[in-house]
């Protein structure tokens, strides 16, 4: 296994657009074991998507079942995940790995409904609500080179210096 660098903004590569992965193999696999492993190293995050260690291929990991009460499905890994469908809005704050040092309030859809292959390439349909839902939403945004910056409510009122607990 292997723990790999996590790109900061203001890296160029960070907007660059990810490619579909064509057949989830053995290195996809591995690649998928070490950005977990990258993941659950690093400050802590429930999501993480391989555009952030500079792999360009539209793979994510979301897992918020560390938030007790927060609806969720586990420990997702998304291969070429795709939104079909979103409904309603609400604002919250975000902060991303990519962006250690900010945080800010991004307005996203309420629900979604997603279509993606999971680790056996087998397509699966996920209706998500909530703090699930948000957190696919951020990552999804990296594998089209977009950052929560870029989708922040306001620059002058909702960006935020991350606060340093000790």
């Amino acid at each position: 296994m292997a723990v790999f660098d996590i790109l900061i903004y203001p890296d160029s590569r960070l907007k660059k657009v990810s490619r579909q992965i064509s057949v989830v193999d053995e290195s996809v696999k591995k690649f998928i074991f070490d950005l977990e492993e990258t993941m659950r190293a690093g400050p802590p995050s429930v999501g993480i998507a391989a555009p952030q260690v500079g792999r360009f291929e539209r793979i994510v990991i979301v897992d918020v079942s560390v938030k007790p009460d927060t609806p969720n499905h586990g420990k997702l890994i998304l291969i070429n995940p795709q939104i079909n469908m979103k409904q309603g809005e609400v604002t919250g704050r975000e902060g991303c790995l990519s962006v250690p040092d900010y945080t800010g309030n991004v307005a996203r859809a309420e629900t979604i409904t997603l279509q993606a292959l999971d680790l056996t390439g087998e397509s699966k349909t996920y209706e998500m609500e909530g703090f699930e839902a948000r957190a696919v939403q951020h990552e999804i945004d990296h594998l089209d080179g977009l950052l929560f910056l870029d989708r922040l409510v306001s620059r002058r009122n909702n960006l935020f210096k991350r606060k340093v607990y000790k």
